[in-house]
C-alpha cells in the first residue's frame, strides 16, 4: 500500500482533473499538479472552504489567466474540503 501522502495526492489530482477548469485534464494528467502542494499546506494548516476557495480562485486568475466567475472555485473548494475532511490525511494525522 501507498503512504498516505501519495495516495491523497493522487485523490487531490483527480479531484482537481475532474474540475478541469480549462478543460485538458483528457490529454495533460499534470496540468493542476502546481496546485497540489500549495493545497496541502492549506489543508493541513486547517484552512476552509473560505481560504481554499480564495487560492483557486486566485489560481484561475493570476496563474492561468482565467475568469473564475463560471469555473465555480468556491464549488471545487467546498468538495475538496468535503474530501479532506472525509476522507483525506487529517483522520490519520489525528488518530496516529
Amino acid at each position: 500500500m501507498k503512504p498516505w501522502t501519495t495516495f491523497t495526492e493522487d485523490d487531490l489530482r483527480r479531484l482537481l482533473n475532474e474540475w478541469d477548469p480549462i478543460g485538458v485534464a483528457d490529454d495533460v494528467q499534470d496540468e493542476y499538479d502546481c496546485m497540489i502542494a500549495p493545497l496541502f499546506q492549506r489543508l493541513l494548516s486547517g484552512a476552509g472552504r473560505t481560504e481554499v476557495g480564495e487560492f483557486l480562485r486566485h489560481e484561475l486568475e493570476d496563474h492561468f489567466g482565467l475568469d473564475p466567475l463560471g469555473l465555480r472555485p468556491d464549488t471545487m473548494a467546498a468538495r475538496v474540503v468535503d474530501w479532506w475532511n472525509s476522507a483525506g490525511p487529517a483522520a490519520d494525522v489525528a488518530g496516529a
